[in-house]
């Protein structure tokens, strides 16, 4: 083994199947929002996912005032983020699949590398997902950060905070970390903080493969971009070499 002793991973739509059954309880919310703000506007779970991808909903909302020019006093942020995430688990609980191929390959390298969890979601949303798919037993449970309730002032991706975060909490530099991500704002964050990036579209279509390939590779540096969790050992290969 190289440089390289820790993997940060992504939960949504990196290790489990979750963006698409997220997205729609959050359309729900977003357009009880915009309905209040008398905004004509209305999202499906599809568009929603397209436009905020990788961001919390705390992150969405913020996003949606920015875009839609409202505002949202703080209480009424808390009350859509718990209620968001009380749709959210219980979708998730019921329905979310694991991304196929992850847990075989992190399995056979759980003896040889420290693995991690860095996601956006809150913290009881990301621990339901991994326990529904039986990964919760690949990670210590203190070792499962969110940027929505890991940090003092709650964050989101692209903001790097919640990866510098885990890095501190582990006792690591940024420089001996891989991230896995799967969306702008998730490669964003670890190449904000400098960790080096192995990039996974596998859960988009085809066309958005491509697209999605090129922008993780073209914008955010990713050493390697996998279409499946098969390629995995090839993936941390390629950035052993290239930190070496």
């Amino acid at each position: 083994m190289g440089k390289i002793t820790t993997i940060l991973l992504d939960c949504d739509n990196t290790l489990v199947l979750s963006e698409d059954l997220a997205f729609e309880a959050c359309a729900e919310l977003a357009n009880e929002i915009l309905e209040k703000m008398q905004i004509d506007v209305r999202y499906t779970g599809p568009s929603l996912l397209k436009d905020f991808v990788g961001q919390n909903f705390r992150g969405m909302m913020f996003s949606l005032c920015k875009k839609y020019n409202f505002t949202l006093t703080e209480a009424e942020f808390d009350s859509y983020v718990d209620r968001e995430l009380g749709k959210v688990i219980e979708v998730l609980e019921k329905k979310v699949q694991p991304c196929p191929g992850a847990m075989e390959e992190l399995e056979k390298v759980q003896q040889s590398y420290h693995l991690a969890v860095v996601s956006s979601s809150a913290l009881s949303r990301v621990q339901a997902s991994i326990r529904k798919v039986g990964m919760d037993k690949l990670f210590n449970p203190n070792e499962v950060f969110s940027a929505a309730t890991s940090l003092p002032k709650p964050t989101s991706k692209p903001d790097p905070a919640i990866y510098l975060h885990a890095c501190s909490e582990l006792g690591v530099k940024p420089g001996e970390c891989v991230a896995v991500e799967d969306s702008r704002s998730g490669a964003a964050a670890a190449k904000n903080a400098q960790i080096p990036l192995i990039g996974y579209v596998g859960p988009y279509d085809e066309e958005e493969k491509v697209t999605m390939r090129n922008v993780l590779k073209d914008e955010y540096n990713a050493i390697y971009v996998m279409g499946h969790w098969n390629e995995f050992p090839e993936a941390l290969k390629k950035v052993e070499e290239a930190v070496a």
